[in-house]
């Protein structure tokens, strides 16, 4: 399965299990991002978030599933069985085919080229500072990786995603160096009443990982940063 349908996947099966269409919520992409982020196969995900429905199907309740939350507890118990299955194993090559992607060059062209015009537009309404000056050097990388793209002929979208990714945390970074206290302190009590119904039910990694997925999309949103990856062509 390709690296790049791992949103859409999950997405995917939770709606169709669900039988209702249903927008996912911040807090649900942020737990997809912090399952990704933990390396959880896609295949996992899709097994623990079956798994549950068909748990919840077979004991059925007043409540329906509104959140994807629901299905998190599975997805761990399927992850760390799978890890143990594992031990003692050869690791498999989980690497993606580089000649396989869904995204057209012209796509990922106008993606990037976007995404350079949006960098160098914000830099120059910045005043100078920690991030007007990542902007600025976010947009020559960015530059950059685009001709070498344009150039090497051959498109690998798994180190492009890579390479968009460290423009990312280099941008998060200064975001984060820019910001007032009282600023980004109520951005974290936003997100910590966002997560609070779902506290009890999250270990403590998987919940530390989501607040910080859903205040950097606070942060992101505020400075009205684009976004870098492929996964946003």
């Amino acid at each position: 399965m390709n690296y790049f349908n791992y949103f859409t996947e999950i997405e995917d099966a939770f709606v169709r299990r669900r039988a209702k269409h249903l927008f996912l919520s911040p807090l649900d992409w942020a737990l997809m991002e912090t399952w990704k982020q933990q390396g959880i196969p896609l295949h996992i995900v899709l097994r623990g978030v079956e798994r549950s429905f068909d748990s919840y199907e077979s004991r059925p309740r007043k409540r329906t599933i509104k959140t994807l939350l629901y299905c998190q507890e599975e997805v761990e118990a399927q992850y760390a069985e799978w890890l143990q299955a594992r031990v003692g194993a050869s690791e498999q090559n989980d690497a993606i085919d580089a000649d396989k992607t869904p995204f057209s060059m012209p796509a990922i062209n106008e993606h990037l080229q976007r995404c350079h015009s949006e960098l160098v537009r914000l830099s120059q309404s910045r005043k100078v500072d920690d991030l007007s000056e990542a902007l600025t050097r976010a947009a020559g990388l960015l530059q950059e990786i685009h001709e070498d793209v344009t150039k090497n002929g051959v498109l690998d979208t798994r180190r492009l995603e890579d390479s968009l990714t460290g423009l990312e945390r280099m941008l998060n970074d200064a975001m984060l160096k820019v910001i007032t206290a009282t600023e980004l302190d109520a951005l974290k009590s936003a997100v910590k009443d966002q997560l609070k119904p779902y506290r009890s039910q999250m270990e403590t990694a998987v919940y530390n990982q989501t607040f910080e997925n859903l205040l950097l999309k606070s942060l992101r949103e505020q400075f009205a940063l684009p976004r870098l990856s492929l996964f946003y062509v």
